[in-house]
C-alpha cells in the first residue's frame, strides 16, 4: 500500500522470513490480535509482493537466504512510497538495529522465541502504524494550510485587481472633470486629488501584480508612481521632470499607502511652487535604508526655496494630509535648511513600532 493512503479492512502484515516455521507462529500471533499476515522467504519475494500491493505494515527478518534485511532495505524504496517496516534481528548487537534505523527502518523488535517477541513484534507494529498515521495527518494539514492560503493569495489578488480597477476609474472622473472646468483653482484641487487616488490605486495594483500579497516592494511602486505622477503634473511642453533613485526595501500595505501619499504632496508641492517663474528644473526622490530598522524618503528641488513657518500658499490641505500620514507611518518630517531650493526628508520605520 502506498504512503500516505486510509488502511480498509483488517491490517495486512508482510512478513519477510525464510524460517517458515517461525512465521507460523508470527502468523497465528497477528491473527489473534485482528491482524492478517502475508508471508514472503526471500527478499525477492517480499518486494514482489509488496509491488502487488495491499500491504500495510512490512516485518523484514535480519537473515535472509543470500541476503540480510539490511540489503532489502537499501531495495525497498523511502518511507514517502512504501508502508513502514519493523526490522527482526535475531541478535541483540545494537550495532544491526541502529545500521536499520539508518537505512529507513522505523523500529526493531530482537527476536527471541522463549521471551516476549510476539508482544513487542505487535507493539512495533502498531506503533509504527500509529506514527504513520499521525504523519498522514500531517501531511494531509499541511496540504489543506497550503491550498487554502493559496486560495486566499488569489482572493486577495482579486481584490487588490478589483480595488486597483476602481480607483484607476474615479481617477480617470477626476481627470474628466478638471478638464471641463476653466478655475485653475479647481482644476489644481482635482489634479492634486487624482495624484492622491493614484497613490492608493498604484499600491493595489502593485499587490495583484507581486507574488507576495502581503508587502510592496517600495522600489517598483514608487518608481511607477513617480512616472505617472510626471506625466499627470507635466503639461506637453512642461520642462518639469523627476528623478529617483530607490533602495529594494519593502513594507506592509498600509504602510506603502501612507508613503505613496506623502511623496505625492511632496512632490505635487514641489512641482507648484519650486519652479513656478522658471517653468523648468528637476524635483530628485529618493529612498533609502538606515542602519536602526527605519528608512528615509527625500525630495528635493532647486527652486526658490521653502519657510514651513510661512503662512500656507493654498488651502493647508496639502500640509494636513502630509502630517496625517506621517503620524501613521510614525515618521518625522524635516525640512532641510539651505540656500537654494527645497529638501524635505521623512525618516520612518520600515515596521510598525509596537503600542508602548
Amino acid at each position: 500500500m502506498p504512503f500516505g493512503t486510509e488502511i480498509a479492512g483488517p491490517v495486512r502484515v508482510l512478513y519477510i522470513e525464510d524460517d517458515l516455521a517461525f512465521a507460523t507462529l508470527v502468523g497465528r500471533a497477528l491473527k489473534r490480535r485482528g491482524y492478517e499476515m502475508v508471508h514472503a522467504a526471500s527478499g525477492d519475494a517480499g518486494l514482489a509482493r509488496l509491488s502487488a500491493g495491499d500491504i500495510d505494515v512490512i516485518a523484514l527478518d535480519h537473515t535472509l537466504p543470500g541476503e540480510t534485511g539490511i540489503d532489502i532495505l537499501g531495495r525497498v524504496g523511502g518511507r514517502a512510497t512504501r508502508p513502514p517496516i519493523v526490522y527482526v534481528t535475531a541478535t541483540s548487537d545494537a550495532r544491526i538495529a541502529v545500521d536499520a534505523l539508518k537505512r529507513g527502518a522505523d523500529d526493531y523488535v530482537v527476536k527471541d522465541v522463549a521471551g516476549d517477541f510476539l508482544d513487542l513484534l505487535i507493539a512495533a507494529i502498531e506503533q509504527s502504524l500509529e506514527r504513520w498515521r499521525l504523519k498522514r495527518l500531517k501531511v494531509e494539514a499541511e496540504q489543506a494550510v497550503r491550498v487554502a492560503r493559496d486560495r486566499a493569495e488569489m482572493l486577495l489578488k482579486e481584490v487588490n485587481h478589483r480595488v486597483a480597477n476602481s480607483l484607476g476609474l474615479v481617477a480617470a472622473m477626476v481627470r474628466m472633470q478638471a478638464s471641463v472646468i476653466s478655475d485653475p483653482s479647481a482644476i489644481q484641487a482635482l489634479q492634486e486629488t487624482q495624484a492622491r487616488i493614484s497613490a492608493i490605486a498604484g499600491v493595489h495594483r502593485h499587490l495583484y501584480t507581486s507574488s507576495d500579497v502581503g508587502e510592496v516592494e517600495l522600489a517598483r511602486y514608487l518608481s511607477h508612481f513617480i512616472g505617472e505622477l510626471e506625466a499627470s503634473l507635466s503639461g506637453s511642453d512642461s520642462k518639469l521632470r523627476i528623478s529617483a533613485k530607490m533602495d529594494d526595501l519593502r513594507v506592509t500595505t498600509d504602510r506603502a499607502v501612507a508613503l505613496g501619499v506623502i511623496v505625492s504632496e511632496l512632490v505635487t508641492n514641489a512641482f507648484k511652487y519650486a519652479y513656478a517663474d522658471a517653468g523648468s528644473g528637476e524635483v530628485r526622490v529618493s529612498l533609502a535604508a538606515c542602519n536602526d530598522g527605519r528608512a528615509r524618503v527625500e525630495v528635493s528641488d532647486d527652486g526658490v526655496g521653502f519657510d514651513p513657518h510661512a503662512p500656507s500658499q493654498g488651502t493647508g490641505l496639502g500640509s494636513r494630509i502630509l502630517m496625517a500620514m506621517a503620524r501613521a507611518l510614525d515618521a518625522d518630517v524635516a525640512y532641510v535648511a539651505q540656500a537654494h531650493g527645497t529638501t524635505v526628508t521623512v525618516d520612518f520605520p520600515l515596521a510598525p513600532t509596537a503600542a508602548p
